[in-house]
């Protein structure tokens, strides 16, 4: 039995959630797929302990989300990363997970040609966006339930070469990689597991910084099987799911939400307009372009 965090309601839950605690690094607003996973979180009735980069974020987070345990934690450094530890400590013998939504580059400095990256931009991203997750969860080592769950933010895919997001996807590609090192590496002394939710295009705040971000967004709605773009919530929902001991055989795998999207790169309905400039008028739906739906 668990009593909903969401209007507290009393039930029983197939995730069986209740009365754990739970790490989530990267809320920003209501947009961060973090929050969504927070929130679902605490709906089923788990205790979540915020950490957020600075002083600015935790009194917006705080605001948004009065009464709840929030901290400061720049993660580019390891001292505030075991400052965290030990405040978490402090108040919770026991987390049952973790949840890394972190990723960073600075795009303002970056032309859109990957060659001409710098090295120092280069290196921030990869200890933000990649790094961080080893540094955390082995300042976290301790506390960690046995059979804990660590759920990243990935891409659903590394390999498509997009010139707006740039040097990011080397370095999801290296957290990707890092799961499954982190995973062979904690079952030496535990049952932790290491997972990420591989998305594919998302509205976040965090996106809308990532140059013509939304004309990408836009082609991928039409992409989709559905015709339908990805929502933060679907990525929640099956982060919320890795967490939970319903998902136990699952372990250093990277699950691909995009709605079909990596399959259907000749979409006809997309051919078509390449080579007529008209959309299918089939139904009012599609003979629109997506960006009459966002």
């Amino acid at each position: 039995m668990y009593v909903s965090g969401r209007g507290g309601h009393v039930g029983v839950s197939f995730l069986d959630l209740a009365n754990k605690t739970y790490v989530v690094f990267g809320v920003a607003n209501r947009r961060s797929v973090a929050y969504h996973i927070a929130d679902l979180l605490e709906d089923e009735g788990a205790t979540v302990v915020y950490s957020v980069q600075n002083d600015d974020r935790r009194d917006a987070v705080a605001k948004l989300l009065p009464g709840r345990e929030v901290y400061v934690c720049d993660v580019e450094h390891d001292e505030p990363i075991h400052a965290l530890a030990e405040q978490v400590r402090a108040k919770h013998p026991t987390v049952h997970g973790l949840v890394h939504s972190i990723a960073f580059a600075d795009y303002e400095s970056y032309s859109g040609q990957f060659h001409e990256v710098r090295r120092d931009k280069f290196l921030q991203c990869i200890s933000i966006s990649c790094f961080s997750l080893t540094a955390i969860v082995n300042a976290f080592k301790d506390l960690l339930d046995r059979q804990a769950s660590v759920v990243t933010i990935s891409i659903s895919t590394t390999r498509m070469a997009v010139e707006a997001y740039g040097y990011m996807a080397p370095a999801k590609a290296a957290l990707d990689s890092s799961l499954a090192f982190l995973a062979k590496s904690f079952s030496s002394f535990s049952e932790v597991r290491f997972n990420a939710v591989c998305a594919g295009l998302l509205k976040t705040s965090a996106s809308a910084g990532i140059p013509r971000y939304l004309d990408h967004y836009m082609f991928a709605e039409h992409v989709t099987l559905r015709k339908r773009a990805l929502t933060t919530e679907e990525v929640a929902n099956t982060a919320v799911f890795l967490l939970s001991q319903r998902s136990s055989g699952i372990n250093a795998q990277g699950i691909v939400i995009d709605a079909g999207m990596g399959t259907n790169y000749f979409d006809a309905d997309v051919v078509q307009h390449t080579l007529t400039g008209i959309w299918p008028a089939e139904s009012s739906e599609t003979a629109n372009p997506p960006h009459d739906q966002v």
